[in-house]
């Protein structure tokens, strides 16, 4: 039985974003890696979803990327947030924090009923 999380819709990049934010350019699996750590490790990174998920990230200009090599001396693409990556890490957390708020107010609710 597996005991971790898949993540929700749409908060992949909100982590991505996150993670280049606290730790600075990382390769993908740094990233998937880092995220599952945050999480407690209840979280499970599929690299079908992140990889996508990064060269969309890329398209919209929120990161860049460059080749480098990994401390395991082998080859490895490093993806770091960018100032409008910044900007939109930004928005996504208002928007995530203020989301977070009205779900709140309905536990609230539920627990005062």
């Amino acid at each position: 039985m597996n005991d971790k999380t898949e993540i929700w819709q749409g908060t992949l990049a909100l982590m991505v974003l996150k993670t280049l934010e606290a730790m600075g350019p990382l390769h993908g699996y740094g990233i998937a890696r880092r995220i599952e750590q945050t999480s407690g490790d209840l979280l499970s990174i599929n690299y079908g979803t992140l990889y996508p998920a990064l060269l969309k990230l890329e398209q919209e200009g929120y990161v860049s990327s460059e080749w480098g090599v990994s401390d395991n001396n082998r080859k490895a693409k490093y993806y770091k947030l960018t100032r409008a990556g910044r900007k939109q890490l930004a928005e996504e957390t208002r928007e995530w924090e203020r989301t977070t708020a009205i779900l709140a107010r309905f536990f609230d609710t539920v627990e005062e009923s």
